[in-house]
Parts: structure tokens; sequence; C-alpha cells
């Protein structure tokens, strides 16, 4: 059976720092791109930032993280985990694992969600 399990959401303060974590199990990973998407109130979900689909070294993220979370993985993609920096309050919502097989597939497997708020 296979698992996305996040943890590691909570409630920060403007500016603070979050490190999510993603358990990947009942199946190999390592060919997957693996990553992270979230929704906020009233918004559609969003690709946040991944880690490629050939070992580890590429990742890709949305404009509007760059520079602030850094994703990273073991080898074999057990584990995902963004580390977010300097969080703002729009950032609030849900936070998805997800996982791709192929370059231009869909995302086959979710987790199901950890909060993160963002509030003062």
């Amino acid at each position: 059976q296979v698992q996305l399990v996040e943890s590691g959401g909570g409630s920060v303060q403007p500016g603070e720092s979050l490190r999510l974590s993603c358990a990947a199990s009942g199946r190999s990973f390592t060919n997957f791109a693996m990553g992270w998407h979230r929704q906020r109130p009233g918004k559609e979900r969003e690709f946040v930032a991944a880690v490629g689909w050939r070992g580890t070294s590429r990742k890709y993220y949305a404009d509007s993280v760059k520079g602030r979370f850094t994703v990273s993985a073991d080898n074999a993609k057990t584990t995902v985990n963004p580390q977010m920096d300097n969080l703002t309050p729009e950032e609030t919502g849900v936070y998805y694992c997800a996982a791709v097989p192929f370059e231009d597939g869909e995302w086959d497997y979710w987790g199901q969600g950890t909060q993160v708020t963002v509030s003062s």
C-alpha cells in the first residue's frame, strides 16, 4: 500500500521558519519526482517545490518561494523535506506531499496534507 505521510506542520509567526517532512512507503520512489503543493484558503492547490526524477540534484521551485524554501530528499526519496524560511501570512494553508513518475505525467500519489498557519 503506497503511503505519503506528511508531518511538521504547525503555527508560526511571520518571518519564522518551518520544516515539513514527507515519509513515502509502499513502492520504490527512486525514479519519481517528489514534490510539495499547497492549498491556501479560497485558492486552488498550487505547486511549491520538488526534487526531480533522476537522483536528487535537480530541484524545482515556484517563483513565489525561490530563495526562501529549500527542498531535500534522501537518495531513495523515502523522505522529502522542504525547509521553509521567512514565512508570510499569505502562505497559510494545507501542504501536501505528492509523487509523479514521469516529467510529463500526472501527480499519481498524494498525502493527506499538513496544516501550516502563519499568523502574528
